[in-house]
């Protein structure tokens, strides 16, 4: 797939993998919507892009249907980037008692009943466009996480949410190939990102050492260089792949 002249949405893409991700795609010409909650962020994103914020909940059919409408009066929607999510920490039974389900509940239905909320709408528009010369209508790249594989202390439900995303990935690549649209995963290991900034910096220190190679955050470039790649070759479909310099998480 071309990229240049189609329309993207990438849904987090006011800061981090999406931030990284949408300007990648300004770049190669596409038009791009920023789907996000940080409106002030993500409409500062969009206007040095010239693309398009859309304020966003994932988990909202409104919101999501807001989006793809406001991708496909812009053109072809040829791709979807999930990027948007939330990690909280809490152990399943810590100092002052069981994990909250409330807590358990938002990071399932972020992580995961969003994820597959924006896949489903945007393949729904994609399955009437025309197809490509490769008989290709659209490609589907959702975020998991290592920790969907190798979760660590305080990571219940932020790794079953993602490992949800692992595993609806093959299929939903198998419903969606008789309409030419292509579904993949990205889990990215440790990355420099708003969230693993806001911890202190010791941690960010210790978790970049624990990287065999290279040893070093991972950067929203390198995520953008695998959506690229996935975009533009069209045998990768149904598939996760690990973007995580080698690391396997430890327990803590």
């Amino acid at each position: 797939m071309d990229i240049q002249g189609k329309v993207f949405i990438v849904t987090g893409g006011a800061s981090g993998l999406g931030e990284g991700t949408a300007r990648m795609l300004a770049t190669h010409g596409a038009k791009v919507v920023v789907a996000d909650m940080q409106a002030d962020k993500g409409q500062a994103v969009a206007a040095e892009i010239n693309g398009r914020f859309v304020r966003c909940d994932v988990s909202s059919e409104a919101d999501g249907l807001a989006v793809v409408q406001q991708a496909t009066a812009l053109g072809k929607l040829m791709g979807l980037v999930n990027c948007a999510g939330i990690a909280p920490a809490e152990k399943t039974v810590g100092k002052h008692g069981a994990h909250s389900l409330a807590l358990y509940q938002k990071v399932i239905t972020v992580n995961l009943v969003g994820s597959f909320n924006m896949i489903r709408l945007a393949a729904e528009a994609m399955s009437q466009n025309e197809p490509e010369a490769t008989g290709e209508r659209g490609v589907l790249i959702s975020t998991a996480s290592v920790a969907a594989y190798d979760g660590q202390i305080g990571q219940a439900a932020y790794a079953a949410s993602k490992g949800g995303v692992v595993g609806m990935t093959l299929p939903i690549a198998r419903d969606l190939a008789r309409s030419g649209i292509r579904n993949m995963t990205i889990a990215p290991g440790i990355f420099g990102t708003p969230m693993l900034f806001g911890m202190p910096q010791e941690v960010q220190d210790a978790l970049a050492a624990g990287v065999p190679f290279p040893s070093r955050l991972g950067a929203p470039q390198d995520y953008a260089k695998l959506v690229k790649h996935i975009i533009e070759n069209d045998m990768l479909n149904g598939e996760v792949i690990r973007l995580d310099g080698a690391i396997r998480l430890a327990p803590r």
